[in-house]
């Protein structure tokens, strides 16, 4: 502790007041880290077992050319994802760019003319706006393709309006989309649980509506997946929690065989599905990126557990609470004030392994209605399981952090931002 401690003041310039601040959070914090490497352990396992089962080889790490036909690493790295998330089929693919590109294939996939779309948690993720057609209609979102959509809001105290969806649904109802992180939102992101229930309660009203998730931030943070408890379409991206830090990109897209193969139409063309697309050698990464992302992903949640509570000992709110459930990796901070964000974010910037000496700035990036400041030196350009942070510009300034490839860098990063902030004659200690 002492040798680190010294590095920290007299290398990286954090301030003792700081440090002992951090020490006093770390002795709070202890139980909470214990809890969280039993599920680590859990679903270490789980993984290991799916490619143990699915007789994983180097072999699997070879790939071909052309179109792609009978590629056995693809086939096995989809097999396994699979038998992961408890679903009849599954693809995993490095031309999906994004998680907002694997859940676009779903909604394009699944959807048709006259069918509606029902969000059951409020407004999704800023960069879903645009592919719905909630904003800036472009002529190719689904609104511009006879795609109805409504959302039912969430309650005051965060929860979904369950009796009120229920009521929301329609003969015209094809699709329930719930989004499980908290994205740009003050709440905490659904549980396991809160999702079960969602799920149950839209299956009594009719069997046949399809109930799809998006996973992103949220795989490895609970035994159970969405997917376990009735989910019938999952999708999320590599570039977070299972790629483990070390897929370079892609998305997957989990769930029932008939749906899979509807979006692997979309992916591809109707008639090739999934039985063409190169992995360009990508497997490996793939494949050991998953192996590592339940250790991964618990080495950010300390890194979000740490940041929660030592915020909330300087009397910031913070979302979730350091000992709350949690079921994504994302720590919102309320630092009411822009200067202060922009100052996080620099001290974020500041502490990462590439591009430290860069300044990070609000810009107008595509798909979002502020201006939004991205900190990220990461390995992997736009990983968030990397070490992060990143705001819109907005009242009441919220930033989200989230990831930290280890415990040690995550709370480097919070102290380095914390310095920022102090440095900035922005923070009292």
């Amino acid at each position: 502790m002492l040798k680190s401690r010294n590095i920290l003041n007299t290398v990286f310039k954090i301030h003792n007041k700081i440090l002992d601040l951090a020490e006093i959070v770390e002795d709070e914090i202890t139980g909470k880290f214990k809890e969280l490497d039993d599920i680590k352990t859990y679903n270490q396992y789980k993984v290991l077992k799916a490619m143990q089962d699915n007789r994983l080889s180097d072999v699997h790490f070879n790939w071909n050319t052309g179109y792609g036909y009978n590629d056995a690493g693809r086939d096995t790295l989809e097999k396994v994802y699979s038998d992961v998330f408890n679903t009849e089929d599954a693809i995993v693919r490095p031309t999906i760019v994004s998680g907002t590109h694997a859940l676009t294939l779903c909604l394009s996939g699944i959807l048709r003319p006259g069918d509606e779309l029902l969000s059951a948690t409020s407004t999704p993720y800023d960069t879903l706006e645009e592919v719905i057609g909630i904003k800036n209609k472009n002529g190719s979102s689904l609104k511009d393709f006879g795609i109805e959509y409504r959302q039912v809001d969430f309650l005051s105290n965060g929860e979904v309006d369950i009796e009120n969806l229920k009521k929301s649904i329609t003969d015209k109802t094809k699709m329930v989309y719930i989004q499980r992180s908290t994205g740009y939102g003050w709440r905490k992101a659904l549980t396991i649980k809160d999702i079960k229930k969602i799920i149950e309660e839209v299956k009594s009203i009719r069997k046949d509506i399809i109930c799809m998730i998006d996973n992103c931030y949220g795989e490895f943070l609970e035994i159970l997946e969405p997917t376990d408890v009735g989910t019938d379409i999952m999708a999320g991206s590599l570039i977070k929690n299972p790629g483990g830090g070390l897929a370079l990109t892609g998305g997957y897209i989990v769930g029932k065989k008939n749906l899979i193969e509807l979006v692997s139409y979309r992916m591809t063309s109707p008639g090739v599905g999934k039985e063409c697309g190169l992995t360009f050698g990508l497997t490996r990464n793939i494949f050991q990126g998953l192996f590592i992302a339940p250790h991964v992903v618990t080495e950010a949640l300390k890194g979000a557990i740490f940041c929660a509570k030592i915020f909330e000992k300087l009397n910031y709110d913070v979302c979730p609470k350091y000992n709350d459930s949690r079921s994504d990796i994302i720590q919102a901070v309320k630092l009411n004030s822009p200067d202060k964000v922009i100052a996080f974010c620099e001290g974020i910037q500041e502490a990462a392994p590439v591009d430290s000496f860069v300044t990070p700035v609000p810009w107008d990036m595509p798909g979002y209605d502020s201006e939004v400041i991205m900190a990220a030196g990461a390995f992997v350009q736009g990983s968030s399981i990397e070490l992060s942070a990143d705001a819109p510009i907005r009242k009441p300034y919220i930033v989200y952090f989230q990831g930290g490839l280890t415990y040690e860098h995550s709370k480097f990063g919070v102290l380095k931002g914390l310095q920022k902030m102090y440095d900035k004659g922005l923070l009292d200690l």
